[in-house]
C-alpha cells in the first residue's frame, strides 16, 4: 500500500523525488507556477505541475482528492505582529505559510514535510518561526516533530529542526529547515511521543561520494573558466573582507594548498552565486585563451565554476535518484538555459536527505497505522 502525497511550491520535483525512492508514496498533485521549472517537471515525470498554491480553484479542487501527506518547500516571509488571539488567518495573510496553513485545514492530510531555508528559525527574531509553530500545534492540532506543549505554551529548540546535506552521503554544506507533523486525530491512540522525537540529522547509509572530489568532473569546456579579469577581482574583494574581519563567501573546493571536503550551499540565482565554489582544473590550451563574452581571457590558474552537472550531482537529481537499471535518465529539456539549470538546482532540495526524511515518516506512519486513506 502506498500512502498518496501532494507536491506544493514543487520546483523541478526534488521533494517528491525524495519520496518515491522509498517505494513507498505515489504523487497525485502538485502546484508549480515558474515556467522554466515546470518544464523540467513535466519533462522528468511526465505530469504538468502548473497550479498555483493561492488560487481558490485549486484548493477547491485539492478538496476533493483523497490524500495522506503534504509536501512544501515553501518561501521564508515575514508574518504581522498581530497577537495570538487573531489566529493564523490574521497573523500570516498576504504570505504563502497562510495558504499551505489553509490547504492543511481544508484538506486535513494525515502528515505533512514543509522545507525551508536555514534562516528561517532566527527570521524576526524567532517570530516568524514560533509563528508557524503556534499555528500548526495550537489552531490547525497537528503533532510536530521536536515540539511539547506545557501550560499553552510550545517548547523546542529551533536547531533541532535543522538537517545538513553534507551529513547524508553529499559533500555539500546546506543546512535546512524540516519540520515535520502528524494529525493528531488520526494518531489519538498512538503511544507515540512526538515532543520527543527529533528529525534525523545524520545517515547511517554508505556515503554518496566520499569527498567533494569525487563528484568533480575535470576537463570542464572553456566557458565555465573565469576571466584573468573577473578573478582578480574575486581576490581583491575577498583579501578586503578579510582584512575587516569578515569572511566572503567564494572557496576553491579541491585547492591543492586548502582543500575542503565539501561545497558551500549553493544558490538559487541562476546568476550571481556561482563563484561561492571553485574549481582548480588546470588543462592544456585553456590559460589565455579568448571566449565570447568574457572581458579579458581566461585566468592563468585553471579556476572555473563548478558546472550545472556538478550542481546536478550536489543536489543529488544526477547520479543517484533517477537511475533505472544502473543508468542515469536525469536530463533538461532543450529549452532549458544554462542559466535556468543553476537556478533550477540551486532553488531545489538535496533528494537523499528528503529521503531520508520520508523513510522517518514513513516509520510512524506504518506503526501508528497503515495505508491510504483513499
Amino acid at each position: 500500500m502506498k500512502y498518496k502525497i501532494v507536491d506544493l511550491f514543487a520546483g523541478i520535483g526534488g521533494i517528491r523525488k525524495g519520496f518515491e525512492l522509498t517505494g513507498r508514496f505515489e504523487n497525485v498533485m502538485a502546484a508549480e507556477i515558474d515556467k522554466y521549472a515546470c518544464q523540467t517537471y513535466q519533462h522528468l515525470f511526465d505530469e504538468d505541475p502548473y497550479n498555483d498554491v493561492t488560487s481558490e480553484n485549486f484548493k477547491q479542487r485539492l478538496e476533493l482528492i483523497n490524500y495522506d501527506i503534504l509536501l512544501a518547500g515553501f518561501p521564508c516571509q515575514a508574518f504581522s505582529i498581530a497577537g495570538k488571539k487573531e489566529g493564523f488567518r490574521d497573523r500570516t495573510r498576504g504570505t504563502l505559510f497562510f495558504d499551505i496553513a489553509d490547504i492543511l485545514e481544508r484538506t486535513r492530510p494525515r502528515a505533512f514535510l514543509l522545507e525551508n531555508v536555514e534562516g528561517l528559525v532566527r527570521h524576526k527574531r524567532g517570530q516568524t518561526f514560533r509563528i508557524i509553530l503556534e499555528t500548526l500545534v495550537q489552531e490547525l492540532d497537528y503533532a510536530v516533530v521536536g515540539v511539547s506543549e506545557c501550560n499553552g505554551e510550545l517548547e523546542y529548540e529551533p536547531n533541532e529542526f535543522l538537517a545538513n546535506s553534507r551529513f547524508f552521503g553529499i559533500p555539500h554544506n546546506r543546512p535546512r529547515v524540516y519540520i515535520i507533523g502528524f494529525d493528531r486525530k488520526a494518531y489519538a491512540n498512538s503511544l507515540i511521543d512526538f515532543g520527543d522525537l527529533r528529525i534525523p540529522k545524520i545517515t547511517k547509509k554508505k556515503p554518496i561520494y566520499n569527498d567533494i572530489t569525487d563528484l568533480l568532473d575535470f576537463g570542464a569546456a572553456p566557458e565555465f573558466y573565469l576571466s584573468q579579469g573577473y578573478l582578480d577581482t574575486l581576490k581583491k574583494h575577498k583579501e578586503r573582507h578579510q582584512n575587516k574581519g569578515n569572511g566572503y563567501g567564494y572557496i576553491v573546493i579541491n585547492d591543492p594548498n586548502d582543500p575542503s571536503p565539501y561545497s558551500n550551499a549553493i544558490l538559487a540565482t541562476g546568476g550571481s552565486g556561482k563563484e561561492r565554489n571553485l574549481v582548480f582544473d588546470p588543462q592544456p590550451g585553456i590559460a589565455g585563451l579568448s571566449v565570447k563574452g568574457k572581458k579579458s581571457p581566461l585566468n592563468n590558474e585553471g579556476i572555473r565554476l563548478m558546472t550545472p552537472v556538478e550542481w546536478g550531482k550536489l543536489q543529488g537529481f544526477i547520479n543517484y535518484a533517477f537511475i533505472e537499471d544502473g543508468v542515469d535518465t536525469f536530463s533538461f529539456p532543450k529549452m532549458v538555459s544554462k542559466a535556468q539549470q543553476y537556478k533550477q538546482f540551486g532553488n531545489s532540495v538535496t533528494i537523499p536527505v528528503i529521503e531520508e526524511m520520508a523513510e522517518f515518516m514513513l516509520n510512524i506512519l506504518d506503526s501508528a497505522g497503515s495505508g491510504s486513506q483513499a
